[in-house]
């Protein structure tokens, strides 16, 4: 397992005119590519850790599993200088994504959803009734949600540069947290999680982001299953329309006290 911070010397400055060396503890980024049966699909980059669940949510998220049964095996590739590459073996009958295909692709930890051919074919893509799920919060409750986060974050409190995911109960109880300098990556990291685990999909629970709400993260809830998305900072225009399409509740702007309810408003019962 790579390190997952790093420390270097900085020069610290202020408009007073003091400076001064210190150290500074740094989230680590490397390139993690990932080969399906021993040929390249893409290379992300990610801060190392958790990467047999980032690469399953991954892998969930581009329609290929749906359980820990379509996975018969991933290792790290021998072949490589340190863990930064990760073969998955998919198991009998199991599709290979199209993009293995036709050419591999390479994603960033600023990018997300990169492997389909068009965003009609994400949200034609929906293996669960999303809109079916009976789920209702407090706004009191989805209130407490973002400080729970952050007192969960081991890394961020060091380096101050990761952004988290957490997956919540009905009763706001943290059932697993990741975190990545990528948001899709923390996203892929907890939905591989629960995947690996069996619990797909992932009814009646809420998933938190420490950023906005993009179109891919929403995409990625979509596609395990859960009904809210909550971020603490703002949703994009297509993030919106998704998740309206797919009957999910995507709140924005969670902080403190208040927050924007964007779609599917029925879930938060006052």
């Amino acid at each position: 397992m790579g390190r997952i911070t790093v420390r270097r010397p900085v020069l610290r400055l202020s408009t007073a005119g003091t400076r001064g060396r210190r150290p500074d503890t740094l989230a680590v980024e490397e390139p993690l590519e990932i080969r399906v049966g021993g040929r390249p699909l893409t290379i992300t980059m990610r801060t190392p850790g958790d990467d047999f669940d980032l690469v399953a949510g991954f892998l969930a998220a581009e329609g290929v599993v749906a359980g820990p049964g379509d996975i018969a095996a991933m290792r790290y590739c021998a072949d490589t200088v340190e863990q930064n590459t990760l073969d998955v073996v998919l198991a009998a009958g199991v599709r290979p994504p199209e993009t293995l295909l036709t050419r591999a692709f390479t994603t960033t930890s600023a990018c997300g959803v990169c492997g389909k051919a068009s965003v009609e074919a994400l949200r034609d893509d929906r293996p669960y009734d999303v809109a079916a799920d009976p789920l209702t919060l407090t706004p009191r409750l989805l209130a407490e949600l973002p400080d729970r986060l952050r007192e969960a974050q081991r890394v961020f409190d060091r380096t101050g540069g990761l952004h988290a995911a957490g997956l919540f109960s009905a009763a706001g109880e943290l059932v697993a947290l990741r975190e990545d300098v990528g948001r899709h990556n923390a996203v892929d990291k907890v939905v591989g999680h629960a995947l690996r685990q069996g619990r797909l999909p992932l009814a009646g629970h809420v998933l938190v982001v420490s950023g906005r709400a993009s179109f891919e993260l929403t995409q990625k809830a979509m596609q395990a299953g859960i009904p809210v998305l909550a971020a603490v900072s703002a949703p994009s225009s297509l993030a919106v329309e998704l998740a309206e399409d797919a009957g999910m509740t995507l709140v924005g702007f969670l902080r403190g006290e208040t927050m924007n309810v964007y779609t599917g408003a029925h879930r938060i019962t006052v």
